[in-house]
């Protein structure tokens, strides 16, 4: 890992992007419109030690509890998947714990060298935005061989933002557990488990105050899996190919968190992690919403308007009304954005809850203060 700051990261930025682009990447529907329901997670420390080998045989994870099975990346009105998908996490003071459990009848993987663009196989991946801003996020990628892609992403794709593949989690550790035999074509396989210890001394780079997350804090955090159809050819796996053509059917995405979209780099529509200082296994603790949240994605709807006012004339709006903001609710309070804008910038911000007020402007960033 890099031991300089984001700011540094910058600087080098041209230096070390990578020109292809991890993740899902086709985006058609109305942004706008998609319903507001990330979904929820209480990480509950480790109560013994993990053992990073992919077997998720420890007591520890015994008493981890597993997030919802993953669905299409477009959400529940796509076909379920064909494969069940789930996740569990887990903390203490040193390590993010994430395992993930993988139904799969044909395990294969090809990538044997870290950074290679991981999800031309089947993969795994994780997105995680520690502050929830939309930017500085880290992705990871791990095939069934256990090689990892990690990157760091300025800022999204759609705002700008290029991948920093030079980037890594100092420290990471992934363990694999096969449930048959990998790249054996012809056989029935059950799946595959992946373990992944991430170092907070990695991750606590873009986090707030650049410090692990506090017992009760919440960062925004997603799982997707890729899925490519194959078929046995010899001794090896074949993708298949759209009819008439070499090029390989589109991959499937199943998430955690259900994006809208086919797209893994909108932040805004990844979970929410809640930390507990709580014991897995020990006591329960509720999730804990916050109501800023709704205004945030208040904000959010107004950055969409823009961004297809843009796309539409090379300019932003430069009054609310052109934005139509009055017909944009927030149950509990009343929501009246203020905007200073120009043709090619704009931050747009609003009063919230508890004396907070949230700000975005056009780069997507959005932001609280007091």
């Amino acid at each position: 890992m890099f031991r300089t700051s984001v700011a540094a990261l910058l600087a080098n930025l041209l230096l070390l992007v990578d020109p292809v682009l991890p993740g899902a990447q086709r985006v058609d529907a109305d942004l706008e419109k998609l319903p507001f329901s990330p979904r929820r997670y209480v990480c509950y420390r480790a109560a013994s030690p993990v053992k990073v080998d992919g077997r998720l045989d420890e007591p520890a994870w015994d008493s981890a509890v597993w997030t919802e099975t993953f669905v299409d990346i477009e959400g529940d009105d796509r076909p379920r998947p064909r494969f069940r998908t789930r996740a569990k996490m887990l903390w203490d003071d040193e390590y993010f714990y994430v395992a993930a459990e993988m139904e799969e009848p044909d395990v294969w993987a090809t990538l044997t060298d870290r950074d290679s663009v991981i999800f031309h196989d089947n993969d795994f991946e994780i997105f995680i935005d520690p502050d929830g801003d939309t930017h500085a996020y880290y992705e990871l990628e791990v095939n069934a061989l256990g090689t990892p892609w990690d990157l760091m992403l300025i800022k999204p794709y759609r705002d700008g933002g290029p991948a920093i593949n030079a980037w890594d989690i100092a420290g990471l550790q992934v363990g694999i557990d096969v449930r048959g035999t990998i790249n054996r074509a012809g056989d029935r396989d059950e799946g595959w488990t992946v373990e992944v210890a991430m170092p907070w001394k990695a991750l606590r780079e873009a986090a707030p105050n650049h410090q692990p997350p506090r017992p009760g804090d919440r960062w925004r955090v997603n799982f997707s899996r890729v899925e490519w159809q194959v078929d046995p050819s010899d001794d090896r796996y074949v993708k298949r190919t759209k009819p008439g053509s070499t090029d390989p059917l589109p991959e499937d995405n199943w998430v955690w968190s259900p994006q809208g979209a086919i797209n893994m780099h909108m932040p805004e529509r990844w979970g929410y992690v809640q930390f507990s200082n709580v014991r897995a296994g020990g006591g329960t603790e509720a999730f804990i919403e916050d109501p800023n949240e709704r205004l945030k994605w208040a904000l959010r709807r107004l950055y969409y308007r823009q961004r297809r006012i843009h796309d539409a004339k090379g300019e932003y709006a430069t009054t609310l009304d052109a934005l139509g903001a009055g017909n944009i609710r927030v149950d509990g309070i009343d929501f009246r954005p203020i905007m200073d804008a120009t043709p090619t910038r704009y931050e747009i911000a609003a009063k919230g809850f508890d004396g907070v007020s949230a700000h975005i402007r056009e780069d997507g960033r959005v932001w609280l203060t007091r």
